[in-house]
């Protein structure tokens, strides 16, 4: 899996990030292939990247444009989609100013368990860290506030539960009644297009596990048992950055951006399909 650039200009980079990789160097990522470290090779120098000519302010090596090596915003690790990059300062802090206004409009597409009632909708509820689990975030009192909105695309059904991993890895998967016409089991999904207003971390996931839908195969928040099961059959979480609408730092234009859902989705949905 590699980055695919989807647009390119003087000011910026739209690139497509596959799961599995992280977006951002840390302790924790030594010896992995982070989006920093794929900019690091791609663009020459774009880490100290000096302001163009004629700008009002000073470099400096603490700026966040040079150790986020012009990444604007990030994407959870198995996230794929579309991630937006600044090849200079002046573009860096111009899209971060619009992220902080929130005239940068996105859109994910997400499978979630569970038929989502109402069919579109709002999840208004703070999120923060949880104080037992530094790493995990939760819906806390006093945390960030954090808005997601969403729409539900359609709605699954999946009758006597079990599926054969291997047989869906062969691409050959038949979900059928049983043999005598009961269902004795039904399990249902719901495909969303979720409209995030704010940017918390792991907001779309945490506000959909509130309202009981948690993302497929959400290996921190579907719970340990639900999340097992899924990843027999999708070895990643089903979010995806799909659409982005933002202005152009230099000409000032409304721009947008969409990404096709990735293979290995599909794939799922066409099994639920099935």
């Amino acid at each position: 899996m590699e980055i695919e650039i989807i647009f390119e200009d003087e000011d910026l980079l739209v690139l497509e990030k596959p799961a599995g990789i992280t977006v951002n160097r840390s302790d924790t990522t030594k010896g992995e292939r982070t989006v920093q470290d794929w900019m690091g090779q791609y663009i020459k120098g774009a880490e100290v990247a000096p302001p163009r000519r004629g700008s009002s302010r000073d470099f400096s090596p603490s700026q966040d444009f040079i150790t986020r090596s012009g990444i604007v915003h990030r994407l959870d690790k198995e996230t794929s989609g579309i991630l937006l990059v600044a090849k200079n300062q002046e573009a860096f802090e111009n899209l971060q100013q619009q992220f902080k206004e929130r005239r940068v409009k996105k859109v994910y597409t997400a499978l979630v368990h569970g038929k989502v009632v109402p069919s579109d909708g709002e999840i208004r509820v703070p999120v923060g860290r949880l104080p037992w689990n530094r790493k995990r975030f939760g819906v806390v009192a006093g945390g960030r506030e954090a808005v997601t909105k969403y729409k539900v695309i359609r709605c699954f059904e999946v009758r006597n539960g079990k599926w054969d991993s291997e047989s869906l890895n062969s691409r050959n998967q038949d979900v059928n009644p049983s043999a005598d016409g009961s269902s004795s089991k039904i399990s249902h999904f719901s495909l969303l297009e979720i409209y995030p207003e704010t940017g918390r971390t792991h907001q779309i996931r945490v506000h959909l596990k509130h309202i009981g839908h948690p993302v497929f195969s959400d290996p921190l928040y579907a719970g340990r048992k639900t999340a097992r099961n899924d990843r027999k059959v999708l070895f990643r979480m089903f979010l995806h950055a799909s659409k982005i609408w933002f202005t152009h730092p230099k000409t000032e234009k409304l721009i947008s951006f969409e990404s096709p859902l990735p293979e290995e989705l599909n794939e799922l949905l066409n099994l639920l399909h099935s």
